[in-house]
């Protein structure tokens, strides 16, 4: 509770908290929106593939031009502006940065840019949850070695997830639950970004006016980043994936607690100590009452009568038993809220959520029947959807994580709703990613 203080302290010394991003797409423009309005934080460079594009975005949110119109890295250090560059690498050779921002939404260029920044001896925000899946436990194990932080970025949900589950643990609750809010229902789960847009109900004309990303908004709707991101909390947190990949039960703010608690209890998990989500549709598509669409929760026990009580008396919403108890946050802000994350990895050495364990993976499912020679698109495409599952099971199988699965070709056939191992398919390159992925595996846990 106390950053913005830190900060102040910090910024009077005429010490900023030195920053690089990588990736200035919708999460970096985010970013940059608030950066400039936090005093004693300095995005010192911005790394971008397209600087041209890069340098829309910093327009877009109303910088002006004098202030990222820096020639170095050391010219924006100097003189309290921002660079643009194509080559990350710029960004870690430089010792006045302290931490780095990975928000690219490119798994496997994220792990090699986060690794690149933890050996260069910088803290690692991780926006990139793909590149988290795949390898964040490793990552977070170099990081310590290292003496840095590696940390998810607060405003997206994961962060937020933990930073629930970290509030019932510290009050003493018994955990039960952990996930987010989504539209969903089961038939979503084959969408393709041909169809992806009636999803949304959005007319032909209203998609060609904005600037949408069809398979972005296809790994939302089809169930992927929800995976992805579950995985990610149960490798933050210590709860697990149902066996069987997310069920999405339906729920809305007042029910939280009656479903998300054991079966055993008349809820709808299969044991405590779950994630999951609570979709915002019935199966035939009727919106939930209250749903929790963009939100995040937690659901917990009372550890005895007086707490129970206690719960009744302050207004908690709980199941009917009055036992269980949820807690919710209605939003999250993404990139407007990230400099959370950067401030608490620089000034308190903490991160805000961190891949700490392999226990879950997001593994790649085929979305119909396939033949060999048949190349997967990846996340959002036409030819698979994610499954969020524990790490053991992935691990026993040798599944595809989602992450790897773009342009991959199939050695065998497969068909719909098979989870696709590392057997089907033909490695040819990333062969380092590979490696790193196997130094993951070791540290998984049961």
């Amino acid at each position: 509770m106390n950053l913005s203080s830190m900060l102040a302290a910090r910024n009077a010394q005429n010490k900023p908290v030195r920053v690089g991003l990588i990736g200035a797409g919708k999460f970096g423009s985010m970013i940059l929106a608030q950066a400039k309005h936090i005093a004693g934080y300095h995005v010192v460079g911005v790394a971008d593939l397209n600087p041209a594009k890069a340098r829309e975005s910093f327009k877009r949110v109303h910088w002006e031009d004098e202030r990222f119109a820096a020639k170095s890295v050391s010219d924006a250090y100097a003189s309290g502006t921002t660079y643009i560059t194509d080559d990350a690498a710029e960004l870690f050779a430089f010792d006045g940065i302290e931490c780095v921002i990975e928000a690219t939404g490119h798994p496997i260029a994220g792990i090699r840019h986060a690794l690149a920044a933890i050996e260069a001896g910088k803290h690692v925000i991780m926006v990139n949850v793909e590149a988290d899946v795949l390898c964040g436990a490793w990552l977070a194990q170099k990081a310590r070695e290292k003496g840095v932080v590696y940390s998810m970025a607060y405003g997206d949900q994961p962060a937020a997830i933990c930073e629930l589950v970290d509030w019932v643990q510290a009050s003493g609750f018994e955990l039960v639950a952990a996930g987010k809010g989504m539209n969903f229902c089961p038939h979503y789960r084959y969408s393709t970004p041909d169809t992806v847009w009636g999803f949304f109900g959005w007319s032909e004309e209203e998609v060609r006016a904005g600037d949408f990303n069809p398979k972005m908004y296809n790994s939302f709707t089809d169930g992927t980043k929800a995976a992805i991101e579950m995985a990610a909390v149960a490798n933050a947190t210590g709860l697990d994936c149902p066996d069987d990949g997310l069920a999405f039960h339906p729920s809305g703010l007042q029910d939280l607690a009656n479903v998300f608690k054991p079966q055993s209890e008349g809820g709808q998990l299969a044991r405590a100590g779950l994630v999951d989500i609570a979709a915002s549709r019935e199966p035939d598509g009727r919106v939930v009452l209250n749903n929790i669409q963009y939100g995040m929760f937690v659901t917990f026990r009372a550890p005895d009568e007086y707490t129970r009580a206690c719960f009744q008396q302050y207004g908690l919403l709980t199941d009917t038993s009055g036992w269980y108890g949820s807690m919710w946050r209605p939003f999250h802000l993404i990139g407007l809220e990230t400099s959370v994350s950067v401030l608490s990895a620089v000034l308190r050495g903490e991160p805000t959520g961190s891949s700490t364990r392999y226990r879950a993976d997001a593994v790649a499912t085929a979305k119909g029947d396939f033949a060999a020679g048949d190349y997967l698109d990846g996340e959002g495409g036409f030819k698979v959807w994610a499954k969020a599952i524990p790490a053991t099971k992935a691990a026993a199988i040798d599944a595809l994580p989602i992450g790897l699965a773009h342009h991959i070709k199939l050695k065998r056939p497969v068909k719909r709703d098979q989870v696709i191992s590392l057997d089907d398919v033909e490695i040819a390159a990333d062969q380092d990613i590979f490696a790193m992925r196997a130094e993951q595996k070791r540290l998984v846990e049961g």
